[in-house]
Formats: structure tokens, sequence, C-alpha cells
């Protein structure tokens, strides 16, 4: 690659390389206050998919360490998102030192809430806004358990804000620092929110996961609990390495299903879910 970025975000180190400059460039602007990785456990490659598409209407291929053969390149106009969908996938199909899932985390006296359900949930938005709340923010796309604690370790990435979402925080968080505005993505509008500073400069602490929610926006306001049984099998869905760690991925699902307090609320906008949020958690 001629142009490449070294980075980590909590426990995972990245090199990112690129054909061209500009992505290296801009991913270096939004990644600016983390360290560089001692170790590189995944490697991102941005490169045209056919050695013209490098010049002519550039597009970008997800590549790495793994690779999904029917990935669709995307414009070089969206190589930061190509860049972020490739490094979600070397996590998530490489990663064994830590059971993922796919969810957000806040934390608070070094307790975690961990927020999971599916696409359009509200978990990215939900943990954005608690982090502009005095909660610091742990992560989005991925939450790591610890094998052999199940403490959550922080993996503060990039905040992958869609559509309405976008004017929403910017409106709420004032100062946020945010990425280019990409229109025309498979998920529609997209724009990458730079965690604050304070999310950075902690994501070496884990916290002790102290509530587990399952956010559903769009809805009337409802809380209910939810069972250990139907908690650890959601949980399964979220995860990608539940299958490949075997019995030490379900120890620790095991665990955190049957010993974090669960409950799933129902909310039909932000300040309504930050409400019932801050209730679960003085009734802990």
């Amino acid at each position: 690659m001629r142009h490449a970025l070294s980075l980590r975000v909590g426990p995972i180190g990245f090199r990112i390389g690129s054909e061209w400059s500009a992505p290296v460039a801009q991913l270096a602007s939004l990644y600016a206050g983390y360290p560089a990785a001692e170790v590189a456990e995944a490697t991102v490659r941005l490169a045209p998919p056919r050695p013209w598409r490098r010049m002519l209407r550039p597009t970008v291929a997800l590549a790495g360490d793994h690779m999904l053969p029917d990935a669709a390149p995307l414009p070089l106009a969206h190589a930061v998102l190509a860049a972020e969908m490739a490094m979600n996938l070397q996590v998530a199909l490489g990663h064994r030192r830590h059971l993922l899932l796919h969810a957000s985390a806040v934390e608070r006296d070094g307790r975690a809430i961990v927020m999971t359900g599916e696409s359009g949930a509200g978990k990215s938005t939900l943990a954005t806004l608690l982090g502009a709340r005095g909660w610091r923010f742990m992560g989005d796309e991925f939450v790591l358990l610890d094998l052999a604690t199940g403490w959550v370790h922080a993996f503060p990435r990039l905040v992958s804000l869609k559509n309405e979402a976008i004017a929403e925080v910017a409106a709420q968080v004032p100062g946020a620092r945010f990425g280019p505005l990409l229109t025309g993505t498979p998920k529609g509008t997209i724009r990458h929110l730079v965690p604050d500073a304070a999310a950075v400069a902690a994501m070496d602490v884990p916290a002790m996961p102290a509530l587990l929610l399952f956010p559903r926006y769009g809805a009337a306001a409802g809380v209910r609990g939810v069972g250990a049984g139907e908690a650890f099998v959601r949980l399964t869905q979220a995860s990608t390495n539940y299958v490949a760690l075997g019995e030490a991925g379900f120890d620790v699902l095991t665990r955190f299903a049957r010993d974090v307090p669960r409950v799933a609320i129902d909310y039909p906008d932000t300040q309504a879910a930050l409400a019932q949020v801050e209730a679960l958690w003085r009734a802990l």
C-alpha cells in the first residue's frame, strides 16, 4: 500500500493501507487522538478492485486479512465508510480474545450499560447522547466481553450515525466533531462522529456490566423485564464469534445473560429513552 495508518482502538491494533492518500488523511484526522498500534492485529486494505479503477471512476474494495467475496466496492468518496466497514469485518471474523457483541456501551462509576438490538433500534444514538450527558462512551459497533472476568472492554470507534440521527445528534451535542457527510450509501446518508477525548483517554479502562438493555425505537413508551433464556438467545444472535470461541464463549455469555439485570424498553423518541435509562439506572 502506498499510504498507511497505524492506530489502536481499545485492545485492538489496526494497520490501514490505501492506494490513495485522501482516505488515509481523512482517517488520520478523525482518529487524531488515538495511539499508534504497537502490534497490528488487523490489517485493512483500501484498494481498487481492478487496476484501472484507481483512476477511472475510482472505487474501493473491502479487503484485509479477511474478505467477503460478494462485498460490493464503494465509490472513493465513501472511502471512510469503506475503511470502517473493513475494520468491522476484520474484527468480526478474526478477533478471538474477547466475546464480541454487536452492541453499544456507556459507563458510569465503573459500571456499564450494554445496549443491543436490531439495526434502527437506536443504540448508537442513545450511546452518543448518554455520552454527552456525563456517561463515558465505551463503544458503538462492538462491545468486547472479557472471557475470564466478563467485564466490558471499551472499543470507542467512530460512531456511524444514519439519516435522521445525524441532525438530532448535531443539535443535541454542540461542538461534536464529524466526518464528511456521505450520501447515497447502501444504508442511506451516513456521517461519522468522533468520540470525545474522555472516551479515547479512558479506552483501556474496563467496566463491570451492570445493565443489559434491549432498546426499540418507534413504539409507545414501555419497559419489561427480559428472562435469562431470552437474553441468551438474543445475545448469541448478536455475537459474531460466539460459535468460534466454543466453551469459553458459552461460559462468558451464560454468566452475562444470567447475572446482569436485563430490560427491554420501547420508546417514541430519544428524550423518552434517555429518561427511561436514567430511571432504570437509579433503580439498580
